[in-house]
């Protein structure tokens, strides 16, 4: 069974408050903060973009799970703010965290859930059960025209997932988890997913404009919650499981109200939200959204705790997924060096003219 080997994320430490913008533009800040369920996101730095963001995640999962970078035979960025629109990023990553050339280098893009459609591939892959590892990072540096409504949301941050399959033999005194052969250990098995799609247009950005348009309400019923809905009911009729099989479940944040009311309609608890909803934290991360909030859930996830996961990319289509955590996830726990709480403790507020002066440097304004 194909499952997560490691994780590693990264969230840039510079933070904007909600209010601050919404000041510098003569808006109620109040009515926006309560209107979004949020009050500050995270900002890229001047010198940072999705590609160097993919590039801290992806070492991160490396060096969690001492991933022999040879063993890599593909790696994938799923980003709706590729720094290059004629360019592989995969690339650059893949050259930076030193891979051997002989590997399978993607770029996705489907908006937010570039990165879950990317995991859907990769988790496909024969090589994944010949003792090799696929590497997916959804990773983004969010783009919004000034003064929009995205602006209050549109965040940084990436995650990655190192994913394959163990060759399992049990341990014959019975000690926790299995000896495996090619050193792997897998710590969360990936039990099903399923995807769904359609022609939505609520956002969408066509070549050579800076910023992406949206449909205002329409991203709502007819895309948002049209698509994880579907996608999380199609999910659960598949492997005759229902919300109250699980442990935890993660969807993707476009804000502080979409998730929370797509898990109440699906007859989710409030508890098994609460650890992956990060939203509130950090704003949106675009490709990285869900993702992160996976990865926030395994930091603290027990052996055989099951996860529900359902992303969504406007355009529109949403990947769901079925996880359970394996005895050595605590093991794994233990030895990681930073967590995705860290992070975002790890934060340095700025004020509007330094968010401006970040746009204008990358040709934002």
């Amino acid at each position: 069974m194909i499952g997560i080997i490691s994780y590693g994320t990264y969230i840039p430490k510079y933070r904007v408050k909600i209010s601050e913008i919404a000041n510098f533009w003569n808006k109620n800040a109040g009515e926006i903060e309560r209107g979004l369920g949020l009050s500050e996101k995270s900002v890229a730095s001047l010198d940072e973009d999705a590609t160097t963001l993919a590039v801290e995640a992806g070492m991160a999962a490396i060096e969690s799970g001492q991933i022999p970078l040879a063993d890599i035979k593909a790696l994938a960025v799923g980003s709706e703010s590729h720094p290059y629109a004629v360019k592989p990023t995969s690339t650059i990553v893949g050259e930076i965290l030193g891979l051997p050339h002989n590997y399978l280098a993607i770029d996705t893009q489907f908006a937010c859930k570039a990165a879950t459609a990317a995991m859907r591939l990769i988790s496909m892959m024969d090589e994944l059960k010949k003792n090799k590892y696929g590497l997916v990072i959804g990773s983004d540096v969010a783009q919004a025209k000034p003064g929009d409504a995205l602006e209050y949301t549109a965040a940084s941050a990436s995650a990655a997932f190192i994913l394959g399959s163990d060759s399992t033999s049990k341990n014959p005194k019975g000690a926790e988890g299995s000896v495996l052969g090619s050193g792997k250990k897998v710590i969360a098995n990936v039990i099903e997913s399923t995807s769904y799609s359609s022609d939505t247009p609520d956002f969408w950005r066509r070549d050579g404009q800076k910023f992406p348009s949206h449909g205002g309400r329409f991203t709502g019923d007819p895309a948002y919650f049209t698509h994880v809905m579907s996608a999380s009911t199609h999910l659960m009729e598949k492997t005759k499981t229902k919300p109250s099989d699980f442990d935890y479940v993660v969807f993707h944040m476009p804000n502080s109200k979409f998730p929370k009311e797509v898990a109440k309609k699906l007859g989710f608890k409030k508890e098994q939200l609460e650890a992956g909803f990060k939203v509130e934290d950090i704003g949106n991360p675009y490709s990285a959204s869900s993702l992160l909030g996976l990865a926030a859930v395994l930091d603290i996830a027990k052996p055989n705790q099951k996860i529900f996961l359902c992303s969504y990319g406007s355009g529109a289509g949403s990947d769901a997924f079925i996880l359970e955590a394996t005895p050595l996830i605590t093991a794994y726990q233990k030895k990681k060096k930073t967590k995705v709480a860290d992070q975002i403790k790890n934060k340095e507020y700025i004020n509007y003219s330094y968010l401006l002066k970040i746009l204008m440097s990358k040709g934002y304004v």
